[in-house]
């Protein structure tokens, strides 16, 4: 009797460990899976401010971090050339209030040093009241002001306009429940200022 309590005991023992590394081996398989199927792995965001930590064990092919789709950037295809959208965001900005700080030829910066680039301007443009009650929330909403609209041709010849994003800048630095008001307002007047200089 002692024989047979001892074996099933043993049978046990062996079972269990079986039933559990099978359970672990199908969560690895499903989370293995999950990362091929989207590219990318569970991580932590410190904060939201573009710190990104893997947590995971994988190998490093198999778990690189890749941001998804939306990487903050709200983009609009323009019906102008990069020239002339530049200019009639410059004039459009300034008819409703902005300044214009600067423009950065990144096309003619590549030129200077005997490299090529497809046509690539950065307008830096804002308006104090705008952006004061952001930094009033958290200062660090600076680096990213005054805004910026990237004006850029793209490899089939399509030129784009793209600016930050409000949400974006409120994960970034924390702003929700504090300057959304403000986000608001800028995000409407964002809109309508690209959907004027491309359309």
């Amino acid at each position: 009797m002692k024989k047979v309590l001892l074996s099933i005991a043993a049978l046990g023992l062996f079972v269990l460990p079986a039933y559990a590394t099978q359970g672990i081996r199908e969560k690895s398989m499903q989370e293995i899976a999950r990362v091929k199927k989207d590219n990318t792995i569970e991580c932590t965001r410190k904060k939201d401010d573009g710190v990104i930590e893997s947590k995971s064990a994988y190998s490093v092919k198999e778990t690189q971090c890749t941001r998804k789709k939306d990487d903050g950037i709200i983009k609009l295809k323009s019906a102008y050339s990069v020239e002339e959208t530049v200019q009639r965001f410059q004039s459009i900005a300034k008819e409703q209030g902005l300044n214009i700080v600067a423009t950065v030829n990144h096309q003619a910066g590549a030129a200077s040093v005997n490299q090529k680039l497809r046509p690539t301007q950065v307008i830096i443009f804002g308006n104090p009241a705008a952006g004061t009650p952001l930094m009033q929330c958290n200062q660090t909403a600076g680096i990213d002001l005054p805004q910026k609209a990237l004006i850029w041709e793209d490899e089939q010849g399509q030129v784009w306009l793209g600016y930050n994003s409000p949400k974006f800048l409120s994960r970034r630095h924390q702003l929700k429940g504090c300057a959304d008001e403000a986000l608001e307002r800028i995000g409407n007047a964002l809109k309508m200022l690209a959907e004027k200089v491309t359309q």
